[in-house]
């Protein structure tokens, strides 16, 4: 194993990212043009804004979704190079199990939607935040949770994004009170996000079930690369397993601090993120200060590649 391809989650979109690529490839405009099909108003809202409007969930991770699996196509055509194994951060994973070869665009696209749907639905069944705590090790954010949560709260630790930045999720009430426990223990800082849920947090259970259930009438393909997916960290070849895994990620922590280590252990020499945004090349500075990790997600990006 040499190289690894990375991909971007929700939170990574900008106004304008993709229609380069959609000026300049055929590839990109098939893929766009079908899921504006399926999404209307997708491909507008994605290249001209408003902003406010590409946040809406629907909008955000299918965008996200098509413009990884275009950059991961067209590298792999224009350049030549493959990844030995994947991995994509939450909404990610989906990018990273097409690439891998589990299922196809239009069946990944159709899953995004429907997961897309469903969690903004829990959002507004049982509303919820998310913050960012910086500065504390996970041990001591997981405890403070844990004490708010047997109190009648919810808030639990979801996304272990990098040393001393793990993000955590739940109530309103249960976030709010973990933030000013955690700045009086000492966390550099503790950030409300600007979300419209509890993401991967026990109150996202009824998307789980969607999900599942739409996931019943998929095949997925044994992957032609590996793996590594967020609920375990760990190389997945199964498909029955994939597909569990798929719906627990719903509710479960994304562990992306110890997918990068799996990578590392595994002698990966070469990253590439690909995708809007530079997030998870900057969480790999604070994992692994050596490693590069080159982010592709424009024309000029993959001209620029050797």
């Amino acid at each position: 194993m040499n190289t690894a391809f990375l991909f971007a989650g929700q939170g990574s979109q900008y106004v304008g990212m993709g229609k380069d690529l959609y000026d300049k490839y055929s590839l990109a405009r098939e893929y766009f043009d079908q899921a504006d099909q399926l999404i209307p108003n997708l491909k507008k809202i994605c290249f001209e804004g408003p902003e406010e409007e590409l946040k809406q969930t629907k909008y955000t991770q299918s965008s996200i979704y098509v413009l990884c699996v275009i950059v991961n196509d067209l590298i792999k055509r224009e350049k030549g190079i493959k990844a030995d194994v994947v991995a994509g951060f939450s909404l990610g994973e989906y990018s990273a199990l097409y690439a891998s070869g589990c299922f196809d665009f239009q069946t990944g696209l159709d899953l995004v939607r429907i997961r897309g749907e469903a969690m903004a639905e829990a959002g507004m069944k049982n509303p919820g935040t998310m913050a960012a705590v910086l500065g504390l090790e996970d041990d001591i954010v997981e405890e403070v949770c844990r004490q708010i949560t047997d109190k009648g709260e919810i808030v639990v630790p979801v996304n272990y994004n990098s040393p001393g930045q793990l993000v955590i999720s739940g109530t309103q009430k249960g976030v709010e009170e973990a933030v000013r426990v955690l700045e009086e223990k000492g966390a550099l800082r503790a950030i409300i996000l600007k979300v419209s849920g509890a993401f991967h947090s026990p109150l996202m259970k009824p998307a789980d079930k969607i999900l599942g259930k739409a996931l019943e009438g998929v095949e997925l393909k044994e992957p032609e690369i590996p793996v590594i997916m967020n609920v375990t960290a760990s190389l997945e070849t199964d498909p029955a397993r994939i597909k569990e895994l798929m719906v627990k990620q719903v509710v479960s922590p994304v562990l992306w601090k110890n997918s990068m280590q799996e990578m590392l252990n595994k002698r990966i020499k070469s990253f590439y993120e690909l995708g809007p945004g530079k997030v998870l090349a900057g969480f790999m500075k604070k994992i692994e200060r050596q490693v590069r990790v080159i982010n592709i997600q424009s024309h000029e990006d993959i001209n620029q590649i050797q």
